[in-house]
């Protein structure tokens, strides 16, 4: 979490620097990145950066937060508009992610070198780890008629089960460089089985 002096920064500043950031940590993953790229780019001294940040880790999980809060609010806006069903909802939101050029090097270098922590905080964009108030207020949107589940403890392991495929197919996006068209397509075939499951009946 940022000091209080980050957010005390007056907006043009503040704004040059979240651009230093994710200038850096696009250009290379988080252990590699360098806090004196970081401050030149920004134009501050070395100095200024720990009166923001503890360290270039607390600086890249500022900007991740950013980003999975923009993707939360993303999220539940797809969802109402395709009156709650989820499985339309996670291929618009997965080809959103997959789409958006301004954050694609981020995340490409999050995705292909994920920590249980990167993990668990991007996951807050579509499901949260526990079954608290975020995730019973996205459960009250999601129109569970069409569900084969019985009750909100069903839907919390459908929406990891969910959120676990999504991961693994921007990882493959990125990891095989595949083509927009690519990922999409390989990522509907696996939609598709989760909804048809794997037994014949």
């Amino acid at each position: 979490m940022p000091k209080l002096t980050f957010f005390n920064l007056p907006e043009d500043k503040k704004q040059m620097l979240i651009h230093a950031l994710q200038k850096e940590f696009s250009r290379v993953p988080l252990y590699e990145a360098s806090i004196s790229n970081i401050v030149k780019s920004a134009g501050i001294p070395r100095g200024s950066f720990y009166q923001y940040f503890e360290d270039k880790e607390d600086a890249f999980f500022f900007l991740l937060n950013q980003l999975v809060k923009e993707n939360k609010n993303n999220f539940v806006f797809i969802l109402n508009k395709n009156n709650g069903d989820i499985f339309d909802t996670m291929l618009d939101f997965f080809k959103l992610i997959i789409k958006k050029e301004d954050n694609l090097h981020f995340l490409r270098n999050t995705f292909l070198n994920m920590t249980y922590k990167i993990e668990r905080t991007f996951a807050g964009s579509i499901s949260d780890q526990e079954m608290n108030e975020n995730f019973k207020k996205i459960s009250s949107l999601i129109n569970k008629s069409n569900l084969n589940i019985s009750d909100d403890k069903e839907l919390f392991h459908v929406m990891q089960i969910i959120t676990s495929v999504t991961f693994r197919n921007i990882i493959d996006k990125f990891s095989r460089e595949l083509t927009y068209d690519e990922a999409v397509n390989n990522y509907i075939i696996e939609l598709n089985l989760l909804k048809k499951g794997l037994i014949r009946g």
